[in-house]
């Protein structure tokens, strides 16, 4: 087996005045010497060196070796054909089995790939020198990250955007508002890669079309639910300009008071949307999903009872009153509910009996779900 060992000079200065490839050790050798009696410093010397050391190793583990010197030009195009032309003429001369590759940088690196388009590469062996070997490394880090688009777009393009629109905040506002601003859009930027909400905007349009195609209740429903969130966000902030001032506990009680009741709505529609497409798509659903509408009712009941809570014990609210109630025989009339803590027992006595009421329906659908099946399956077996 004839093994191949090149080392490659894509600049071609190591074998200035002479016609490559340079073949035999001998020939190397004599190359080593010129070259680090000319300079000492060169990386070249120890690419040479590292070539001769792979050879002799080689060949004490039995394998025949031709060691070369491969070289090329400074034009680029030129300096790629020469080293294809030399690469070729070793195989006419030498017919190797396989090659080693010894490169010193980065730049001689790219000519891998010529070798083996016409031979077998079993190796690549990049000397770094010692003293050099952390810049080395971290040079071949920064040229692989630059290659990289997906890199470049997501790191340096947010870089360049900060320490462009940071100066131009410091002399149009002040230094403390652009550092704030800077590194509260940094902060939003790690949140919208971290948390994936580049990868789900990504794939919204994709999952808006499947479902417009397939005919999903879902999407009507979020689309109602997101109207009904809207509408609950803007109640509730105009519940918050009447009030005017207070603490801000009071000022978030006010707003969740008035918007609960509309974001409840906006769950209870989503869920009974994803409720339905599985009824739908399965002709069976689980359990969760039924028990969804019953914990949105449930969990809107909870929190408007402590938002009212909150607002009588500021005043806010008058106690509430239960309006007297005449019914032929029967007559009602009327109560306050005090002290403030019986409003808000009632609200979480009634978000509890709402959510047991969904388990309990989810329990009998879902065991009625599964006795169905199991009777299909022994009519199907009989």
């Amino acid at each position: 087996m004839t093994t191949l060992v090149v080392c490659i000079d894509r600049a071609g200065d190591l074998v200035a005045g002479t016609d490559p490839p340079m073949v035999g050790r001998d020939a190397v050798e004599s190359l080593v010497v010129d070259v680090g009696v000319e300079d000492p410093e060169d990386s070249q010397v120890n690419c040479l060196l590292e070539a001769l050391r792979v050879s002799r190793d080689l060949s004490e583990a039995g394998d025949e070796t031709v060691v070369a010197v491969l070289a090329g030009t400074d034009d680029t195009i030129g300096a790629d054909r020469a080293i294809a032309r030399q690469v070729e003429e070793l195989i006419d001369d030498h017919d190797p089995d396989s090659a080693v590759v010894v490169v010193d940088s980065a730049e001689d690196e790219r000519l891998v790939p010529i070798v083996e388009s016409r031979l077998t590469v079993d190796a690549v062996d990049r000397v770094v020198v010692r003293q050099a070997r952390d810049i080395e490394s971290t040079y071949y880090l920064l040229k692989q990250f630059l290659a990289d688009e997906e890199l470049r777009k997501t790191v340096l393009v947010p870089i360049g955007v900060a320490l462009i629109a940071y100066p131009v905040l410091w002399w149009a506002v002040s230094p403390g508002v652009a550092t704030g601003a800077i590194v509260a859009v940094v902060g939003l930027f790690f949140l919208y890669k971290g948390l994936g909400i580049d990868t789900y905007l990504a794939s919204l349009p994709g999952q808006v079309q499947e479902a417009l195609y397939s005919g999903q209740v879902a999407l009507v429903t979020y689309v109602v639910a997101a109207g009904l969130s809207l509408v609950g966000v803007f109640d509730g902030a105009i519940g918050v300009s009447d009030l005017g001032s207070g603490t801000p506990l009071i000022l978030a009680s006010r707003f969740a008071f008035d918007a609960i009741p509309w974001l409840t709505g906006a769950a209870l529609a989503a869920s009974t949307g994803r409720l339905l497409d599985e009824l739908i798509r399965r002709e069976s659903v689980r359990s969760a999903y039924l028990n969804l509408p019953f914990g949105a009712v449930a969990v809107g009941l909870v929190v408007r009872g402590f938002s009212a809570y909150f607002l009588e014990l500021a005043d806010v609210f008058e106690p509430y009153r239960v309006q007297p109630i005449d019914v032929g025989p029967i007559a009602f009339e009327g109560a306050t509910l005090e002290p403030p803590g019986t409003r808000l027992a009632l609200f979480i006595l009634a978000g509890v009996l709402v959510s047991l009421a969904g388990v309990r329906f989810a329990a009998y659908f879902s065991g009625t779900t599964v006795e169905q099946e199991f009777a299909h399956g022994r009519e199907g077996g009989d």
